[in-house]
């Protein structure tokens, strides 16, 4: 492979977002580099001025099919593929001229994708064949041929190309975006065309948003990656307003957060720490609601995440700069609640905009040699999905706070064990091994607020141990998913100590 530094004397473009291609194309011109174009490229740059030759023109053969084939012609790909040492006599017996320089992006299928009512022939039609074609065989034969998919390219390209040449690093780190270009193309088409939700070829692709100083931990590096079409309300699109750039464990606590936050319609106040839940309330009033989440483990809330689903006011600002807070999350701001925010200048202040509920959607966990992928847990439970196990039937009030627990829960590593009482979390035992662990740490961070409270259990109790130890505290309802092979002696127990309990018949592991 040719590595030394090429000279640009033929250039072919066809690009389907033009920034910036005029003012390229002339420069181009001005370095007496021959332009060859297509279709609506070449009328752009003709009534700007420029010289161009049309394909047809290059190719001796028309642009035909509705403009389906323009490009697919071996005067093209020769020009492109060929190798100059070896391929020269073979080119010039079939009048092949060489192209050093592709410039070409490709029909907006991504943005075809987004319109409203589009049918199904118009998207067909926005696939490229002819660009992804051109761009892989100049990509390929990099020894020789420049290209270029991103308009960004251009005035470096351009700075290089006045020093004297295209360097191999340059051709080559072109080649490989090019590549990536392609890929992340096709990967969109056939994610978007497919029916199948679990394919038999699985593809994802994201574009790097930006760099991160560090991930989980300082000795490890990290990026952030975006969606393509990620127009929905998510950290990565929300607004800061206030504050450096998230870090690792800001994006990750912070998506926590926000999802634990859209499970609700009512005012609600969600605070995380280390991605789980620390205290949850929703009621009437946002800032009663905010006092009432904080005040569930106001020691846990240290150095958390606060995310509200409606407007920061001035006076939850005002509160919120009493405390160590890392993140503030609201759909937007009154304008003197982001001046008391602002004398806390290392609090990093976000506007997520309209908050839409969780929507249907796969989640991705990698794994050595392969990728776990399953539908996010957006099963709501319901008064009607609930059985009635024990003697005592539990109150409308205690219905309403096993429901919403049972929200919050669904956010809380497990195994999991939560206490609620009024709307609101007053005890949370996240991600222990075993559930009477995780009982013994939600009743501990309860504290005296724990009588007359509900409790909910991300999976069966396995043995009566739990309800023995429960039932010392004045916890009066329990909802669980049931279904161990001990159940009859779980509902025993509880039918002994006087309390209620009902099964989802769902678990709602988090791990």
């Amino acid at each position: 492979m040719n590595k030394n530094s090429t000279q640009i004397h033929r250039a072919l473009i066809s690009v389907s977002n033009k920034d910036g291609i005029l003012e390229f194309a002339k420069e181009l011109q001005r370095l007496g580099i021959e332009i060859i174009s297509t279709g609506g490229t070449a009328k752009k740059l003709t009534e700007a001025n420029i010289n161009v030759k049309d394909i047809s023109e290059f190719t001796g053969f028309p642009e035909m099919m509705e403009g389906r084939v323009k490009t697919l012609h071996p005067k093209v790909h020769g020009g492109i593929l060929g190798l100059r040492d070896s391929h020269k006599v073979i080119a010039e017996q079939n009048e092949i001229k060489w192209i050093d320089l592709v410039v070409c992006n490709l029909y907006p299928f991504s943005e075809t994708i987004l319109k409203e009512n589009v049918n199904y022939d118009e998207i067909i039609e926005n696939i490229d064949i002819g660009g992804p074609t051109m761009i892989r065989s100049a990509a390929k034969n990099m020894g020789w041929v420049t290209v270029i998919v991103d308009p960004q390219d251009y005035n470096p390209l351009l700075e290089e190309l006045k020093s004297g040449g295209i360097n191999f690093e340059t051709r080559k780190k072109m080649a490989i975006k090019s590549f990536g270009h392609t890929a992340q193309y096709d990967t969109i088409i056939h994610n978007h065309l497919k029916e199948e939700k679990f394919s038999y070829n699985f593809s994802l692709t994201f574009k790097k948003d930006y760099e991160l100083r560090y991930g989980e931990n300082p000795h490890q590096m990290a990026s952030v990656y975006k969606k393509p079409n990620n127009k929905g309300c998510n950290i990565l699109n929300a607004k800061i307003l206030q504050g450096k750039k998230l870090s690792y464990n800001n994006i990750n606590d912070a998506d926590g957060a926000l999802s634990t936050l859209k499970e609700f319609t009512e005012p609600a106040c969600v605070i995380v720490k280390h991605a789980n839940p620390c205290g949850v309330a929703i009621g009437d009033n946002i800032a009663t609601v905010f006092k009432q989440a904080y005040n569930t483990d106001p020691m846990s809330a240290f150095g958390g995440i606060i995310a509200l689903n409606r407007t920061c006011t001035k006076a939850i600002a005002e509160e919120i700069t009493k405390v160590f807070v890392e993140i503030v999350l609201a759909p937007n701001y009154d304008k003197e609640a982001l001046g008391v925010l602002d004398k806390k200048q290392n609090m990093r202040v976000l506007e997520l905009g309209n908050i839409l509920p969780n929507q249907d959607k796969l989640e991705f966990r990698y794994i050595e040699g392969g990728l776990l992928v399953q539908d996010i847990d957006t099963k709501i439970i319901k008064k009607e999905d609930l059985q009635f196990v024990t003697d005592k039937q539990p109150t409308e009030q205690e219905l309403i706070d096993m429901l919403f627990g049972w929200k919050v829960l669904k956010h809380v590593k497990s195994n999991a064990i939560l206490i609620a009482k009024n709307n609101t979390t007053i005890g949370i035992g996240p991600g222990q091994v075993s559930r009477i662990d995780a009982v013994d740490l939600a009743i501990k961070k309860s504290g005296e607020k724990i009588k007359d409270s509900v409790l909910c259990s991300d999976a069966f109790f396995p043995f009566r141990d739990s309800i023995d130890k429960i039932a010392q505290t004045g916890i009066k309802a329990i909802i669980q998913p049931g279904g161990s092979i001990k159940d009859e002696e779980v509902i025993k127990a509880c039918n002994e100590y006087k309390i209620s309990m009902v099964f989802t018949g769902n678990r709602c592991f988090k791990h």
